[in-house]
């Protein structure tokens, strides 16, 4: 995946006003080898930063230090094949010092001079040994089902629930406190009852949505250097919102306008440069007019905090590009040359529908692609009513040719640019090839980006939904 650009100019600040300067940060973990350890701060769960580099001695022993004070949040210790050794909160507390063992690093560390880590660890302990007796009574189960067992593990389940909404409260100034209580899921209401007096799913699941970040504190930028805000979004976006472009916009924007409430300018630029990011590169078909209205919205509309003028002239390109292109919008003018000298152009094809492929002779998944498109298409030309435009990218006629005789689709359409004035990345946005769009009868986008394979399912589907469409009309 491609992320923007504009990751650099994110500026963290995390000065903090306490007598001591800086940071210290020393420990011993025993049978560490004496290699280099990196410092680094989490942003979002799949992306870290790092800050410092300590080499270990042959006791485990390591120290971390520096003249300005660490941004604050969550930081691991990292092996040098990037394992992740321990994690550590730096807060207000940046002078400490710890000892743990390889042996059990959670169940073995002791923090001395940081009340925040002190509480982590507290924390990460007591779930631990929670734990620890379930996966007894889980290998007991095994060998013999019984209900005493069970009931002992429910009960151990039911206690670590108590155990982390009260942690969550009772430190809920504290970042482990508001760590703990971002995870937590809403408490729900009783749910009304319908007319058949069955409980209202819908009602309650609107509910859950609704105050899905009600744990959340936006105005914390801490919590951007945390696991606990992308893994949050991830969850919000692909599990509790509907996969379609219209929804995904709705959820996208009730985040980023909590984020702007919170007044956080890190935590606001976070938020819209990740769900712009994931939206650049959609899972669902459709799923680029996300794209399209988060970057006008955020970044050309000027809303964006963190971000430079290069990066927002990029952007516009990439929308200016994708706008006519999106599901829904009449294909734009096509004309090329097919292999007999004849200009053909996408306009003048009779066919229900129109498969167009961008494709390079050379590129070895479209090689692998047309097989399966040939088998679709010979499949469903009659059915469906169908007829593929294949456009070559290439500029290397001899190849084309050899292509089409090579792989025997003689009965597609097939067209080359011989004038070279076609620009078919920003034209028809052939980053990656194969490229391939469906159009309806009027030549309407109804799906782009599709994989070959995926061809099948997707007119299925389609052809489906029409027809829904059709019988709820005449009803």
């Amino acid at each position: 995946m491609r992320q923007l650009t504009f990751l650099t100019c994110f500026i963290f600040i995390g000065i903090s006003a306490i007598a001591q300067t800086g940071y210290t940060i020393k420990g011993t973990i025993k049978g560490l080898p004496p290699q280099p350890f990196t410092l680094a701060h989490y942003f979002g769960s799949s992306q870290y930063i790092v800050k410092d580099t300590a080499v270990a001695d042959n006791s485990g022993s390591l120290t971390f230090t520096g003249d300005k004070h660490l941004p604050e949040g969550v930081y691991m210790l990292l092996s040098p094949t990037k394992r992740r050794i321990a994690e550590f909160i730096i807060g207000k507390e940046q002078h400490f010092t710890f000892s743990s063992d390889t042996v059990n690093v959670i169940a073995n560390m002791k923090i001395e001079g940081s009340s925040d880590n002190e509480l982590y660890y507290k924390f990460q302990q007591q779930i631990a040994g929670y734990n620890g007796e379930i996966s007894i009574l889980t290998a007991q189960m095994k060998m013999r089902q019984d209900l005493m067992t069970q009931t002992k593990i429910n009960n151990l389940r039911r206690q670590i629930f108590t155990y982390y909404r009260t942690f969550a409260q009772e430190n809920a100034n504290t970042l482990p406190g508001k760590i703990m209580k971002a995870n937590l899921d809403i408490e729900l209401p009783a749910a009304p009852k319908r007319p058949d007096g069955r409980v209202d799913s819908a009602w309650l699941f609107q509910y859950y949505k609704t105050h899905f970040w009600d744990n959340f504190d936006f105005s914390d930028d801490r919590l951007v250097r945390t696991s606990t805000l992308q893994r949050k979004l991830d969850r919000y976006i692909q599990e509790v919102t509907f996969q379609d472009p219209d929804s995904l916009i709705q959820s996208s924007d009730f985040v980023i306008e909590k984020a702007l409430k919170g007044g956080n300018k890190e935590m606001q630029s976070y938020c819209i440069w990740y769900l712009t990011n994931k939206a650049e590169n959609p899972a669902i078909i459709g799923g680029e007019q996300v794209f399209v209205h988060l970057a006008e919205k955020y970044y050309i509309g000027g809303i964006m905090p963190s971000t430079d003028s290069s990066t927002v002239q990029n952007i516009r390109q990439k929308v200016n590009t994708l706008k006519p292109l999106l599901v829904g919008k009449t294909m734009p003018a096509l004309s090329l040359t097919d292999t007999t000298g004849k200009m053909r152009s996408l306009a003048d094809l009779n066919a229900n529908y129109t498969i167009v492929m961008f494709y390079d002779p050379d590129c070895s998944h479209c090689r692998q692609s047309t097989p399966v498109l040939k088998e679709f298409y010979e499949k469903n030309k009659k059915t469906l009513g169908l007829q593929i435009l294949a456009a070559s990218v290439a500029r290397a006629p001899e190849q084309w040719k050899k292509y089409i005789s090579d792989f025997g689709v003689q009965e597609w359409i097939h067209g080359y640019d011989y004038s070279f004035r076609i620009d078919f990345r920003k034209d028809f946005d052939v980053v990656n090839t194969p490229m391939i769009y469906v159009l309806d009868r009027d030549k309407k986008i109804i799906a782009r980006r599709i994989p070959a394979e995926q061809l099948d399912g997707f007119m299925d589907y389609y052809q489906q939904r029409l027809a829904y469409e059709k019988a709820t009309k005449v009803k």
